[in-house]
């Protein structure tokens, strides 16, 4: 027999497994998840490959001055160095904090309020959603190409300011324009996306507690108010960490809009970790900025697991 009888102090029977079987149990479970396990395999040699590899190069080759043609010299700490006194990796910092910051006054509140207007259409609101969606589906150089007219002196912002009596504006030439121009247009591009996360989570909330809340006559602002953004406070704490890694490396509408300019204005510090790489040809202080952007976004992507773990 496999199993064992004991009486409880109140005299009730209790069966307890041998070891041997407990075992035998795990060693069964393991066989039968075997295949799932086999189907994990190419994501996790491509998740090292692609990711855990070269981060761990990165880390080594910021102590060398890299050089194809004579072989790599150990220079320890001098990429660090070098670095941290160029005075345009503090004007980089800088210019990506108010990025940052940027995009969180201007675009992180467009897509909640997106999506709890769309959630309270009655009617039309697949057809929002799919509005809504598709700048995210723009191809790049074309979405560059529409915002360089639509910002452009003699273009249609301009000619609707104009009608208003305003003199033309120049958004991409002017230093304290440029780096705001192209914040709304990437809030434009890609507010769709996470409108999608937040409608999902808008539309999971019970429906009952509306019901109750009109009976005890709230009106729309209240129901938003007490009901919809209370509900939701755990995806936006998530989904502004994810914001802020993200908009941390910002680099392809700087580089491909105005290259850093104009005067630097928007040089972002991703844009010049690839400056240092593949313009200066300089990769051993390109993947010392590499690093020391990893150690803070390492400390984001632990706050953000920690606010994924209480959510669940």
């Amino acid at each position: 027999m496999g199993e064992t009888v004991l009486r409880s102090e109140s005299g009730q029977l209790q069966d307890t497994k041998k070891p041997t079987q407990t075992k035998r149990r795990r060693g069964s479970n393991w066989k039968k998840y075997m295949t799932g396990y086999l189907f994990l395999v190419p994501a996790i040699v491509i998740f090292i490959v692609f990711l855990w590899v070269p981060i761990v190069k990165g880390m080594v080759y910021s102590f060398y001055h890299i050089d194809f043609v004579n072989g790599n010299t150990f220079v320890g700490l001098e990429n660090y160095a070098k670095v941290l006194s160029n005075p345009d990796v503090l004007l980089s910092v800088r210019n990506t904090l108010y990025y940052m910051l940027l995009c969180l006054v201007i675009g992180f509140w467009v897509p909640i309020a997106a999506s709890i207007a769309i959630s309270e259409l009655k009617f039309f609101q697949g057809f929002a959603r799919i509005a809504a969606y598709l700048p995210y589906v723009v191809p790049g150089v074309v979405l560059y190409g529409l915002w360089r007219w639509m910002y452009d002196p003699v273009g249609p912002i301009n000619a609707v300011l104009g009608a208003f009596g305003v003199d033309p504006v120049a958004f991409i030439s002017d230093p304290k324009w440029s780096m705001v121009s192209l914040v709304f247009m990437e809030t434009w591009q890609q507010f769709g996306s996470a409108m999608l996360i937040y409608l999902a989570g808008v539309l999971s909330i019970p429906r009952d507690w509306y019901e109750a809340a009109e009976i005890d006559g709230a009106g729309v602002w209240n129901r938003i108010r007490y009901i919809t953004l209370p509900s939701m406070r755990n995806l936006i704490a998530l989904m502004l960490i994810l914001q802020l890694i993200g908009t941390s490396q910002a680099y392809q509408s700087q580089l491909a809009m105005l290259d850093g300019g104009p005067n630097k204005a928007t040089l972002t510090y991703a844009l010049l970790t690839v400056k240092y790489a593949f313009t200066q040809l300089d990769y051993g202080s390109g993947t010392a900025l590499g690093v020391l952007m990893f150690l803070v976004l390492a400390i984001l992507g632990i706050a953000q697991f920690k606010l994924n773990k209480e959510e669940y």
